[in-house]
């Protein structure tokens, strides 16, 4: 055991700390006295599915989890119906109690894929804010001014163009705070997006005199596969953790060079160290990038799905595009007569419309039985056949008409 490798590891891929020795500190006295420490994130379960930008944050408790954390996953159930308006232009909708406990049930099934769950306490903020009551609430309001409330920027800025703020968004990030107050952690992690409401709790264990006062941990928000924007189911730039590994596989694989790094820093389970060593490989000519990514792919794709489904996935994509071999999962379809190409190539899901068919046919990326074709308005009849359309997408039709 190195602390300051330790220390290193700890350091990679975050944003901003504050209070990094009292971190550090927590840190030693588990290697010292045996005293673990608690780590607290929240996560409102708005949508159902997880993708690789949550699992940042997650990555970065796992690793806390190794040097002595006890993980509060906080599914924000109370809160969730309420909305964040971090970083909103607009009042956000309230989600239902059965919409938001469904939600949440799904988070717990992914987020195992990458704590470790003896060392994580699942909580639900609806346990202490439905206890905290009216008297409760009206005195937790007290403690925050609207001048202050108005410094957060998203708040300025809809306040100057007189765009509606209700006062339940002023109560999220006091309720947010006030759940540092409830579970005393030592630690609460959130991305950069969250500095205020992170503050917040900080604030407010000191106003309720709770004997803490939470370091913070900021992480940066991932790039998507753009490499643009955020991760963002919305944009479609994102890899789920829920993903079939195949699919999750050939993303990875599509990020490009330049991002490589962060997504090795920010994703990836190896070592400071190692991470140095790879790209000191790569710049030295003796590791190529393509290995390198390949390797992260398989790193990411094991701690979801399991080694053997990583290295069928590897294999899969090699055969597909090493070797233009047709995958061996390919999904098959039965018709009884004459098929129009545009109609087939929805009713074999490779196209959403018939305007995506034809502008997939304009763009020379639709083969039938590997010739590419170019006649919007061809007729398939009688046989086997394998149409294939771009890199990725394929289907086995039998026309027996």
């Amino acid at each position: 055991m190195n602390l300051n490798e330790i220390y290193n590891d700890l350091e990679r891929g975050v944003s901003e700390f504050i209070d990094l020795e009292k971190i550090k500190n927590l840190i030693k006295n588990y290697y010292e006295k045996g005293e673990v420490f608690y780590v607290k994130a929240g996560f409102d379960p708005t949508a159902p599915d997880l993708h690789l930008g949550h699992s940042v944050i997650l990555n970065k408790m796992r690793f806390l989890q190794n040097h002595g954390a006890i993980v509060q996953f906080l599914i924000g159930d109370f809160t969730a119906q309420i909305g964040d308006p971090t970083g909103k232009s607009a009042t956000r909708k309230q989600l239902s109690k059965e919409e938001v406990l469904k939600n949440a049930k799904t988070y717990e099934e992914q987020v195992f894929k990458i704590l470790d769950k003896e060392k994580t306490e699942l909580k639900f903020n609806s346990t202490w804010l439905n206890a905290l009551g009216a008297v409760g609430i009206v005195e937790l309001t007290s403690t925050f001014s609207v001048a202050r409330m108005l410094e957060r920027d998203d708040f300025t800025k809809r306040f100057k163009e007189q765009s509606p703020i209700s006062i339940s968004e002023f109560l999220y990030p006091l309720l947010q705070g006030y759940d540092s107050v409830a579970l005393k952690c030592d630690i609460e992690m959130g991305g950069t997006d969250q500095k205020f409401n992170l503050l917040m709790g900080r604030t407010l264990q000191r106003t309720y005199n709770t004997g803490k006062e939470q370091g913070i941990i900021m992480l940066p928000l991932l790039v998507g596969l753009d490499g643009v924007n955020k991760m963002s189911k919305s944009l479609g730039n994102y890899i789920g953790v829920s993903e079939e590994p195949n699919s999750m596989y050939a993303k990875l694989l599509s990020i490009s060079d330049e991002l490589m790094k962060e997504y090795y820093n920010l994703l990836s389970f190896k070592t400071t160290k190692e991470i140095n060593d790879i790209f000191d490989n790569i710049k030295n000519n003796t590791l190529h990038p393509k290995v390198a990514k390949e390797n992260l792919a398989l790193e990411i794709v094991e701690r979801f799905w399991g080694k053997d489904l990583a290295i069928n996935a590897k294999n899969e994509f090699d055969n597909i595009h090493s070797k233009n071999e047709i995958p061996s999962d390919i999904a098959e379809f039965n018709f009884d007569e004459e098929q129009w190409i545009v109609k087939l190539m929805q009713d074999t899901n490779l196209a959403s419309s018939g305007s995506e068919a034809r502008r997939a046919i304009k763009a020379n990326s639709v083969s039938v039985n590997g010739e590419k074709i170019s006649d919007e308005q061809l007729k398939i009849s009688n046989g086997e056949f394998i149409i294939q359309v771009g890199k990725r997408k394929f289907a086995k039709v039998i026309i027996k008409g």
